[in-house]
């Protein structure tokens, strides 16, 4: 998005219309890497009694580095999502995790008050999602050809 918005910086002199970060003409397909085993895969109780091992190597997992990496995915998930749905252009922004049956799920978004991604009712499955995102990308290129 931020290259995408640069762009539009740099060529702002040969089309006036354009606008940095304009979600009206930005469709954004995320796709994750995947989700936690278990989303509440530690608690603050057990964590407040780890030493220093216990957070690089417990249970057969590396705490510190699974929180790290989780972070760093959800604050970027929850960025985008805050920008497109304070611009009413949530249905520009698709993200989707890996997962079984990931096309039969329903299309989740950020609660902005939780940080939790939630099902969107009355937005189908990511399937549909998706097969709307490729017909509207298909709308805009038949629109360039003909100009």
């Amino acid at each position: 998005m931020t290259h995408i918005s640069k762009e539009i910086i740099l060529k702002k002199f040969e089309h006036e219309d354009m606008q940095p970060m304009d979600c009206n003409r930005m469709l954004v397909l995320s796709l994750g890497t995947g989700v936690a085993q278990k989303q509440e895969k530690y608690n603050a109780k057990e964590a407040a009694y780890w030493g220093l091992i216990d957070w690089l190597f417990n249970k057969g997992a590396s705490p510190l580095l699974d929180i790290i990496g989780d972070a760093s995915t959800d604050m970027v998930d929850f960025h985008v999502s805050t920008i497109f749905q304070s611009l009413h252009k949530e249905r520009n922004y698709l993200r989707i995790q890996r997962g079984n049956s990931l096309l039969e799920k329903p299309v989740a978004r950020v609660n902005l008050d939780t940080g939790r991604q939630e099902p969107v009712q009355g937005e189908g499955t990511n399937g549909e999602a998706l097969t709307r995102f490729a017909q509207q990308l298909s709308n805009q290129r038949k629109l360039r050809q003909y100009k």
